[in-house]
């Protein structure tokens, strides 16, 4: 592999990656084995990947033949992307939710993500590390931590900065530049945290525009795949890849009509000039005193820009407690349904075997223990009980949340600091999210969690759901203005 094409594919996005194969002065197999040779030069530092795909290489071949005898498919035709170890891929790769009870895991069919990347042409380049089971395991396990792949690592400040969320894994890679995009998950921040901390897009879109199946759950209510990339304009192109009804995730029967196949259109600069944003400031008082600045600076930007910032908003929601019995009656059910499905020879079947199973390889398996999946297991309701305490809890989010402010104050979006606070609000209705980097804090402080606030730092847009196209030009306007994004200082 030439230094150059080793140099050129830091921050390179899509586009030109694209633009370059059509022109014959790159093929899909140099850039797949520029980034299998990045990964074995830096994820050692990092262990954000828990394995690449053995077939990458030959996949890339076959695309590019492809590409000289009929053409290209499309923007994502041989571009390489990490998929979280949530995602089901019916290929060489195991599927195991960070789990050692899963390890050796390998989905009989690929989910509808999975197959809707491989007809855009994706090589499916492996499977990124995460939080074991999303998190959803331990309330005393960090962040980047998996029994089958250890901790991710922050490629910014490895082992000193904060890495985040469940996708933690396929955030930290993309910022490294060990592949083109990736795909995460999110229940409640998991796609936006990552993307926060680690200087990247991230995509969180509403429940139903992705289709879930064949994604280990959480929660059916919450749970969505979606995009981490380096620039708005990557994150729009994948995106517009992964929608589609899907007949066995009924929830995206709610997109007809509503979801694109192609959202790079809603790359609007000029927008922004148009754009009316609310602020709602009970999210900015845990802020240290650096990443408010970055908040009020982005806020100045956009002003400046041309938007007209309608500051302060409340969201009469703002204090309602998290609803963890319907979440956990949800994860129950959802895990059991994806378990029951797994070959006779999987060594789990159900979330009761689960718990016995790490129980039984305690040295492995239960380093920061399982409280949260004994919870979910005791967890008593009833169907009926479990639908009213959801009507109870989503009933104010409506009438009171996101809906309720943005027509109030006739606002296209609004601006939330990246950090998990401010996602609760939409993660309970399954509204779109979408973050974009906004500053680097120098110094910042131990937080009430015992997680630095030094690092890296993004602006979070969010909207009614199925606004994703607004959400977009908002967004790549604030991005063209404020260009913070730069690589981790690995090279």
């Amino acid at each position: 592999m030439t230094i150059e094409l080793r140099k050129w594919i830091i921050e390179a996005d899509i586009t030109a990656m694209q633009d370059a194969m059509e022109a014959g002065s790159l093929t899909s197999e140099q850039l797949v084995q520029a980034y299998l040779e990045r990964i074995e030069q830096y994820d050692s530092k990092l262990n954000s990947i828990l394995e690449v795909n053995p077939d990458a290489i030959r996949i890339a071949r076959e695309l590019d033949r492809e590409r000289r005898e009929q053409g290209s498919r499309g923007k994502l035709h041989g571009i390489p992307i990490l998929l979280k170890d949530n995602i089901d891929t019916r290929d060489s790769l195991h599927t195991s939710g960070g789990s050692v009870a899963l390890a050796g895991s390998i989905a009989e069919a690929d989910s509808f993500v999975a197959a809707k990347l491989r007809s855009a042409g994706v090589v499916i380049l492996g499977k990124a590390n995460m939080v074991e089971w999303s998190n959803f395991m331990s309330s005393t396990m960090p962040a980047g931590y998996s029994s089958r792949g250890g901790t991710v690592l922050n490629p910014y400040g490895p082992g000193e900065l904060f890495v985040n969320g469940s996708s933690s894994g396929s955030a930290a890679a993309v910022a490294a530049n060990l592949a083109a995009a990736a795909i995460g998950t999110e229940t409640a921040g998991s796609i936006v945290g990552p993307a926060c901390s680690n200087f990247l897009v991230g995509i969180k879109p509403t429940v139903g525009l992705v289709s879930r199946s064949g994604v280990i759950p959480i929660s059916w209510s919450q749970d969505t795949p979606g995009p981490l990339a380096r620039t708005v304009a990557d994150a729009a192109i994948l995106l517009g890849a992964l929608t589609g009804i899907d007949p066995d995730d009924s929830a995206t029967l709610a997109s007809e009509n509503r979801s694109f196949a192609d959202y790079t259109p809603f790359l609007d600069r000029g927008f922004i000039k148009r754009a009316r944003i609310g602020v709602p400031r009970h999210y900015y008082k845990h802020l240290d005193a650096e990443r408010l600045a970055i908040m009020e600076e982005a806020i100045a930007l956009l002003k400046s820009s041309g938007a007209v910032i309608v500051d302060p908003v409340e969201l009469y929601v703002e204090q309602q407690d998290w609803n963890n019995d319907a979440i956990c009656y949800e994860f129950k059910h959802g895990l059991n349904r994806y378990l029951s499905r797994l070959p006779a020879s999987a060594p789990i079947h159900s979330l009761k075997e689960l718990i016995e199973f790490n129980l039984d390889h305690a040295e492995a398996a239960l380093r920061y223990g399982q409280d949260t999946l004994i919870r979910s297991e005791e967890n008593g309701l009833t169907e009926q009980v479990y639908r009213q305490k959801k009507q109870q809890y989503d009933e104010p989010a409506h009438t009171q949340g996101i809906d309720y402010v943005i027509d109030q104050y006739e606002l296209d979006a609004l601006l939330l600091p990246g950090d998990v606070d401010g996602m609760y609000v939409a993660a309970r209705l399954g509204y779109p999210l979408i973050c974009v980097p906004a500053g680097y804090s120098a110094h910042g402080v131990i937080d009430r969690d015992g997680d630095s606030t030094k690092g890296p730092f993004g602006v979070v847009f969010s909207g009614k759901a199925f606004s994703e196209q607004t959400l977009i030009r908002i967004a790549y306007g604030f991005e063209q203005a404020a260009q913070r994004r730069f690589p981790p200082p690995l090279d």
